[in-house]
């Protein structure tokens, strides 16, 4: 009995989560995280802005309720890339396969311009994260994509600016590409330096590419663990959906 429960005591730590299970708790650097793996050749990613209105969704529960009118089951959520007061996103954004944003390489104030930015972008059955230039240069047509910044992983190194004793400490969240192909999210559980965050995905998780979402209105959504993050009006939405039987 005493070994058994030792057995289940190490599942616990090592994995947060039951096995097949997309979202887990994860420890970094001392710091926690909840992270979410997903893929796209079976699962269903998308963007989301607007709703059947026109009208910026501006919370999960806002985007459960109009995808319900459809049979449509959300079953995890992120805010997904920077936004302006209207809630419309600073740079592109692609949706079922219409650009409602222009990209934006311009330099400016903020994270969003802590160049070099990216843009996370889905084709049928695969993702992407390239840097912005790059991936204007590269004619990919995709069905969805947004584009923040900065990026944390570039090719496998970190984003320059990033400073191991940085003192800017925040919420964040970000995407992933990692080798196999599946897309992984994360947001961390309280404050953290950009440098930790990047490296959990690049060391960690195995991402050559990761971009940053945004941070301090950071949220999250997964219904099966009963949170919807819900303090912050949201822009852009990352949502993973299912269709319900019936």
């Amino acid at each position: 009995m005493i070994r058994l429960m030792m057995i289940l005591a190490v599942l616990v730590c090592a994995g947060g989560a039951a096995a097949g299970e997309p979202c887990r708790k994860v420890q970094h650097l001392g710091e926690g995280y909840t992270v979410c793996i997903f893929d796209p050749a079976v699962d269903d990613i998308q963007l989301f802005q607007n709703d059947r209105s026109g009208r910026p969704y501006g919370s999960f529960r806002a985007l459960e309720n109009d995808l319900r009118q459809d049979r449509i089951y959300v079953r995890f959520a992120m805010n997904g890339g920077m936004y302006l007061d209207d809630q419309s996103s600073v740079g592109l954004f692609i949706e079922n396969g219409r650009e409602l944003k222009a990209i934006n390489t311009n330099k400016g104030w903020g994270n969003f311009h802590l160049l070099p930015n990216g843009i996370f972008y889905l084709l049928p059955g695969r993702a992407g994260i390239m840097e912005s230039k790059a991936f204007a240069a590269s004619g990919i047509k995709p069905f969805y994509a947004t584009q923040s910044g900065p990026m944390l992983v570039i090719g496998g190194q970190l984003h320059p600016s990033f400073l191991a004793d940085s003192t800017s400490l925040k919420t964040r969240n970000g995407v992933g590409v990692m080798k196999d192909g599946k897309v992984v999210f994360a947001i961390s559980d309280g404050p953290v330096r950009f440098h930790h965050f990047a490296t959990l995905f690049r060391d960690d998780l195995g991402c050559a590419n990761a971009l940053f979402l945004d941070g301090s209105i950071s949220s999250l959504d997964i219904p099966e663990w009963q949170r919807r993050d819900g303090l912050f009006p949201l822009g852009p939405i990352i949502a993973v959906t299912e269709m319900l039987p019936g």
